[in-house]
């Protein structure tokens, strides 16, 4: 016995292990593999969605109500199949790209002069504060009255939608760097644009990205409600004129295949684009884990 075990006046015994186990592994079952596939997740739920949409619909049985999925699934296939719908999303879609690009390099610009100086940041803070509450689809009056009935209307609408939403995250992601951050990257001797690059910018992306998600949001959806206010962007129209005018003529089934495309449109970006760069960027760099 050791001394510390005549000390307190208890035996020393020693054991030897007994049965050891290894690591048990325990295979998921066919629902566990299924319910943890996030796509097929999502499936399902539509799915379900559109069973009860039919289901409603059939009870209803008023199609200038609302007419059926399947009915709206045909009038999408016809509509597609004949290249009228993929010219109108085409038109609409050209549109969109030129106002979200726009937008980004002017937010990118405002958020630049914010982060290089209090009064930058102070403008961008006023002018966020002023013009953000603001819808967008209520500057369509001004820009029919400065730019006319073309393109560049709607376009100055989206760089409003897209602006003040993408400079308020991008500038609040700099702020949310950490000094340690920062002083490493004073301690390495980085240039101004090798600071922002491999500092600033990887450090604030999760903001970044939720303002480029919620810009293009705010773009879409403004983009469909000017072209179904005043219409035609192009020789066509868009998408939004694709819907009011299948409205006038009581095609309801084209209608609601309208707004099935504008919802696919927003699936896709949002659930292929966005999460694709969320995977490469955030999720690969630990900066965040889902």
């Amino acid at each position: 016995m050791s001394d510390a075990s005549m000390m307190f006046g208890r035996p020393e015994y020693h054991r030897s292990p007994g049965k050891t186990f290894g690591v048990v592994e325990k295979p998921l079952t066919f629902f566990e593999r299924i319910y943890n596939n996030g796509a097929i997740r999502k499936t399902c739920l539509l799915l379900l969605l559109a069973a009860g949409w039919e289901a409603y619909a059939r009870f209803l049985d008023d199609p200038l109500l609302l007419p059926t999925f399947s009915a709206t699934v045909a009038a999408f296939i016809m509509e597609f199949s004949t290249g009228v719908l993929p010219m109108r999303v085409w038109g609409s879609l050209e549109v969109l790209l030129k106002g979200y690009a726009a937008g980004l390099f002017l937010a990118a610009l405002l958020t630049a002069f914010a982060s290089a100086s209090r009064i930058g940041s102070d403008l961008l803070e006023t002018l966020t504060a002023m013009f953000n509450p603001l819808p967008s689809i209520a500057l369509l009056p001004l820009s029919l009255i400065w730019f006319g009935l073309g393109s560049m209307s709607i376009v100055f609408v989206l760089i409003h939608s897209v602006l003040w939403a993408v400079a308020l995250n991008t500038h609040a992601g700099f702020q949310a760097v950490s000094p340690t951050l920062r002083m490493v990257g004073n301690n390495y001797g980085l240039s101004a644009f090798g600071y922002l690059t491999r500092i600033l910018i990887p450090a604030a992306f999760p903001n970044i990205l939720t303002g480029l998600k919620i810009g293009w949001a705010f773009a879409w959806r403004t983009l469909i409600a000017a072209e179904l206010v005043f219409g035609v962007s192009s020789s066509s129209g868009g998408l939004g004129w694709f819907i009011y005018e299948n409205k006038n003529f009581l095609e309801i089934p084209n209608v609601f295949a309208g707004l099935l495309t504008v919802i696919l449109i927003g699936l896709f970006v949002e659930n292929v684009i966005f999460q694709n760069i969320e995977k490469q960027t955030v999720r690969k760099w630990g900066l965040q884990v889902r």
